[in-house]
């Protein structure tokens, strides 16, 4: 299937971008932003977003995309998007995988 360009309407301004961040960025720990983002999207999004966390680690560690989906059930169409975006995005995934490989930054089990 070819791309469509998506219309300007449809995308979001950089202002409304940098107010969604901030919004996010205010909440105090894990917990308020699991009640954020379970007010913000629907099931399906919140659900899209986890499959796409959970692809991360995985691909860093170099498991193969057929592993990660018989572990995880996620498509290998968005295991190869996640990981192109590892690649060639703004770096998001791997700053916040940093972050959450820190002791700290994370409840240990």
């Amino acid at each position: 299937m070819k791309p469509r360009p998506i219309p300007a309407a449809a995308r979001p301004s950089d202002e409304s971008l940098q107010a969604l961040a901030e919004a996010i960025a205010s909440l105090q720990d894990a917990g308020e932003v699991v009640a954020f983002l379970r007010d913000l999207c629907t099931p399906a999004e919140l659900e899209a977003m986890v499959d796409r966390w959970a692809v991360v680690p995985l691909l860093l560690r170099g498991v193969p995309y057929r592993e990660i989906y018989e572990l995880t059930g996620v498509s290998v169409t968005t295991i190869g998007r996640v990981a192109r975006t590892l690649e060639r995005g703004a770096g998001g995934y791997a700053l916040a995988i940093g972050r959450c490989a820190r002791p700290s930054a994370r409840n240990t089990r």
